[in-house]
């Protein structure tokens, strides 16, 4: 998987939600992202839900909060450090449970969750199919999941990034649920503009930047420009 050794640097973690999320166009997206998710999962409450890649827990604090059991898997422990912290600053250390593993080979029973997710994660490993079998399996209802779209903005801004991201075709995300036994039964495409070009802008740009995708979202061409696509699929 790409990134691993990366991740798991105590001074990646350190500015790691700084740099992402905490400013500007980086706290656009990630009011968005969570959007996303909440509304993919929904309802949550009293629910058993695993996040993969959980980093430090931004997801999985805020589903914690909404009243879900929720455990947080990572190979990096600074992260989940972080998000331990994050969890008990919010008081949900009580619902809310972080493990260092691998998305390859999930510690948990078959069907132990009611759903299980991945925020981006897809972009980075190498064997796509293998780790979404591995997440249907430990889940009895449902998994969600993003993908970089290939044919979008994403292409062009990917040659720039240091370790790159795996891009995906409609087609191969189609292969990746029919060979993890997955039904799809919602998917969400957005950000014609890639959210790392986001993170640089100023927060009023980025506004400004969002009307016009919103815009662009309800012409016919919306879907097809989306740089990136949100997946919801039960388990068969």
């Amino acid at each position: 998987m790409k990134g691993q050794e990366w991740y798991q640097q105590e001074t990646v973690v350190e500015s790691y939600e700084d740099k992402r999320f905490s400013r500007g166009g980086g706290r656009l997206t990630d009011r968005l992202e969570k959007e996303a998710v909440g509304e993919a999962l929904a309802p949550v409450e009293d629910r058993k839900i695993l996040e993969i890649a959980c980093g430090t827990g931004r997801f999985s604090v805020m589903l914690a909060q909404q009243g879900a059991d929720v455990v947080g898997l990572d190979i990096s422990a600074p992260m989940l450090g972080e998000g331990r912290r994050k969890a008990r600053q919010a008081g949900v250390d009580g619902h809310l449970e972080f493990l260092r593993g691998d998305a390859a080979r999930l510690p948990f029973p078959d069907d132990h969750f009611d759903s299980v997710f991945a925020i981006r994660f897809f972009h980075l490993v190498d064997a796509p199919e293998k780790y979404l079998s591995e997440l249907a399996r430990v889940s009895k209802d449902q998994v969600v999941f993003e993908t970089y779209n290939r044919f979008s903005g994403r292409s062009l801004y990917n040659w720039a990034l240091p370790m790159g991201s795996r891009l995906y075709s409609r087609r191969e995300v189609d292969g990746m649920l029919a060979a993890a036994d997955l039904r799809l039964t919602g998917e969400t495409h957005e950000f014609v503009v890639p959210f790392g070009l986001y993170r640089k802008l100023p927060g009023g740009v980025a506004k400004a930047f969002r009307s016009v995708e919103e815009a662009v979202d309800r012409t016919p061409l919306g879907d097809s420009l989306a740089s990136i696509s949100y997946w919801s699929a039960a388990v068969e």
